[in-house]
């Protein structure tokens, strides 16, 4: 069912049509609806692995016909409650050892860590092209330690606009690299290193087989724009080569986890010899 959204500023309610979202949305962008409906539809689930009222909240504010991913089975719902469930852990423990880290979270879309871990007292920076920024400010507050950036990640100029202040930095990327071929992601990755010596990254890879077969998605193929699959590394070590500064520190794949719901296809994606070539997988690097 599609709905007429009213948005809370602080200050005015202001409607957003379905068409103009959509003219705003397209492609990579509109993924991020997909991960809102997913944290929604899994919340509202008796044996929820995941809570995030927030997303509840959004989804029934905005004016999208969300019913197009329902008929989706389980497996999207259950890949982005198993990584959320991933990086909201291993981030907690990376600021459980760096009280005073800064947090950049690219591709931030409608992702909604922030409120959910309750890092009101964290320096956190959301970076994303402006149609995202521009959804986002609909539902978030900035604040003297909660920032938006309405950019793309791989302009550079960003890093004049975050306060590190010699403070430990920690990079989030989710649903978001599989998007850009590694010729973009190269350069990209070598800048960090380079300009971020000592942080830290948090990010998703995807299955290499998924790579060039977004139209076989079941929901990614459902968006009115096209976003194609085009990365995923079968070894996360290889990441390495990139920069000598670059170093695998640990992942964790996301079939190993809640292994009764992922059935015989999570039986399969663990085979030894296979395993490599289906693992999507949260990965953990650092900056030397």
């Amino acid at each position: 069912m599609k709905k007429e959204a009213c948005f809370d500023t602080g200050k005015t309610h202001q409607v957003l049509s379905v068409k103009d979202m959509n003219a705003k949305l397209v492609g990579i962008p509109e993924t991020l609806l997909i991960a809102l409906w997913a944290r929604a539809a899994v919340t509202e689930e008796s044996d929820a692995m995941i809570r995030d009222e927030k997303a509840v909240e959004m989804v029934s504010r905005i004016d999208y016909d969300f019913t197009r991913f329902e008929s989706s089975n389980r497996f999207t719902k259950l890949g982005v409650a198993v990584r959320t469930m991933l990086l909201d852990h291993a981030l907690s423990a990376l600021l459980h050892k760096y009280p005073d880290a800064v947090v950049i979270n690219f591709g931030a879309g409608l992702d909604t860590r922030h409120a959910r871990m309750k890092c009101d007292n964290v320096d956190w920076y959301e970076i994303d092209v402006p149609e995202s920024i521009e959804l986002r400010r609909r539902f978030f507050i900035e604040s003297d330690r909660y920032h938006f950036i309405a950019q793309s990640m791989f302009d550079l100029s960003w890093i004049e606009k975050v306060d590190i202040s010699g403070k430990p930095v920690l990079f989030l990327a989710e649903g978001l690299f599989m998007y850009f071929p590694e010729e973009t992601l190269n350069p990209f990755f070598r800048e960090l290193a380079e300009r971020f010596p000592g942080s830290e990254m948090l990010f998703e890879m995807l299955a290499p087989f998924m790579v060039g077969k977004s139209r076989y998605h079941e929901t990614v193929k459902k968006i009115d724009g096209r976003a194609e699959f085009k990365w995923g590394l079968k070894n996360s070590r290889d990441m390495e080569t990139w920069h000598p500064a670059v170093r695998f520190v640990e992942e964790w794949n996301y079939y190993d986890y809640h292994k009764k719901r992922w059935g015989l296809f999570g039986m399969i994606a663990r085979l030894p010899f296979i395993r490599s070539r289906m693992a999507c997988r949260i990965v953990h690097l650092c900056f030397t």
